[in-house]
């Protein structure tokens, strides 16, 4: 199974090297020297067909810069080779049952298809998407009442993850699970306070 694990950013230097944003908590595992991943460039306009490109790379070396990964790969000798290579997604091969050293974090499928409940067990719907934004991941979560919805995923919204079980346990607050229901309850008040 493939995990996403960065994404290649701006070139470092004439060499070849490149700057990664990380999306693993494990970079010194996954960008080792010598570890395979796999990148998948998006489709960008005016290249022919559209399709993304891809392939494997081979880390060379790794190390820290300013609080930025910077990453020198086998296949990519220079500046120009390691520009092209903007905006890649890079992604390493995990066996299905592996786990992240750190009990309370998880890859990303083993995360999709989880049943979501309250915490009195009341269903909500399936986690369909696990979005890595930058100010914290978020869960895409598809309702039968709402549609998708959106939940930040921290403790305090999201307690309980049971893997074995198959579910995670989300916080009803007033709003996050029914926004509209919160929309119509914010005009009817607004409307009693007019009146």
């Amino acid at each position: 199974m493939l995990v996403t694990v960065g994404r290649i950013g701006r070139a470092h230097g004439l060499r070849g090297e490149v700057s990664v944003d990380i999306r693993t908590d494990e970079p010194e595992r996954r960008f080792a020297p010598g570890s395979s991943l796999w990148f998948e460039l998006p489709a960008r306009s005016g290249s022919g067909d559209g399709a993304p490109a891809g392939g494997t790379l081979t880390v060379r070396s790794s190390r820290l810069h300013g609080g930025r990964l910077v990453v020198a790969l086998d296949e990519v000798s220079d500046r120009t080779a390691a520009e092209q290579l903007r905006g890649a997604i890079v992604r390493v091969e995990v066996d299905v049952d592996e786990r992240p050293a750190d009990g309370e974090e998880f890859y990303d499928h083993q995360l999709i298809g989880l049943r979501v409940q309250t915490e009195d067990g009341s269903a909500v719907g399936s986690l369909t998407e696990v979005l890595h934004l930058p100010g914290q991941d978020t869960l895409s979560i598809s309702t039968s009442t709402a549609g998708e919805v959106l939940v930040p995923f921290v403790a305090a919204l999201v307690p309980t993850v049971d893997l074995a079980a198959g579910y995670i346990v989300v916080t009803d607050l007033p709003g996050l699970l029914e926004p509209d229901a919160a929309d119509s309850a914010d005009a009817r008040a607004a409307h009693r306070d007019r009146t």
